[in-house]
């Protein structure tokens, strides 16, 4: 039976090493980090994102804001308060929940928040640092796989990986970082052929497919380190992309939904504003 790899043991560790980073940095500096978070719309799954998002940088010690903004906001006006956050000196992170409502672009938003304060990951300037290797802020949950498997005392260097889905928001950074830490790296997709015999190759696979208890445990390798990010709730339960009862009794290790990568996702956001923090005050 596999070992269980939760997010939220791997999360409180690294929240202890913020903690004790902050509360140096604040003796010296006199400054805490700020993280402004906004939110578009009463959508009740980024409304949950959000709450814990706030209650974990209070709780961390951070200055937090949350600008709730109605559904029918322009994006014009939006576009208007990114700029004000952007020349904001006590806020160091900024961070536009999406899904935005469709009169807004993702996009437009998504660059119009300063490079050195996208604690997401997602501006472009950071996605091309993080394709070459330059410093920049990893998107979240990426950050948060690796961190995981880290934690496990897997070597990644010279295995084979996969990462089963290429969004650009997890499965092409987290192929990028498995390739930073020089495994081997398979990305598969909807069109891929045989996906079954692709996955049973890994020996770490990562499954972002978003779809629900896709992968099964006769597509795993024997000893594999499993990392799930899927999420889905099903008859009233939460469920991830792998079949966790057959893929648990073939893993060494495999994270569970829930309780895996999501206590991640926060912590990592958390990673970067104490960075941008860091880098805005001339301190990294």
């Amino acid at each position: 039976m596999a070992e269980l790899v939760k997010g939220k043991d791997v999360a409180a560790k690294i929240r202890e090493e913020i903690s004790a980073e902050l509360e140096q940095l604040k003796n010296k500096t006199g400054k805490v980090p700020g993280l402004a978070v906004v939110l578009v719309g009463e959508d009740p799954a980024s409304q949950t994102y959000v709450n814990n998002k706030e209650k974990t940088s209070k709780k961390l010690g951070f200055h937090s804001e949350v600008h709730r903004l109605p559904e029918s906001i322009s994006q014009e006006e939006l576009l208007k308060l990114v700029d004000q956050l952007n020349n904001d000196d006590n806020i160091h992170g900024i961070l536009v929940q999406l899904p935005l409502p469709d009169h807004i672009e993702d996009e437009a938003v998504i660059h119009a928040i300063s490079a050195e304060k996208d604690v997401d990951g997602f501006h472009p300037v950071n996605v091309g640092n993080l394709m070459i290797g330059e410093k920049s802020y990893i998107p979240c949950t990426p950050h948060g796989v690796i961190k995981m498997i880290e934690y496990t005392g897997f070597d990644l260097k010279g295995k084979n990986a996969v990462v089963v889905g290429r969004s650009n928001i997890v499965g092409k950074p987290v192929a990028l970082l498995l390739l930073q830490r020089h495994a081997t790296v398979t990305i598969c997709h909807s069109k891929t052929q045989d996906l079954p015999g692709v996955c049973s190759s890994a020996d770490v696979l990562v499954v972002a497919a978003g779809q629900p208890e896709m992968v099964k445990g006769d597509w795993i390798k024997p000893g594999a380190v499993v990392i799930d990010v899927g999420i889905h709730r099903i008859d009233d339960k939460l469920k991830g992309d792998v079949e966790f009862e057959s893929a648990e009794k073939v893993a060494s290790y495999i994270s569970p939904v829930p309780g895996g990568v999501g206590p991640m996702t926060i912590t990592m956001l958390m990673v970067n504003t104490l960075e941008a923090f860091k880098h805005l005050n001339g301190l990294d």
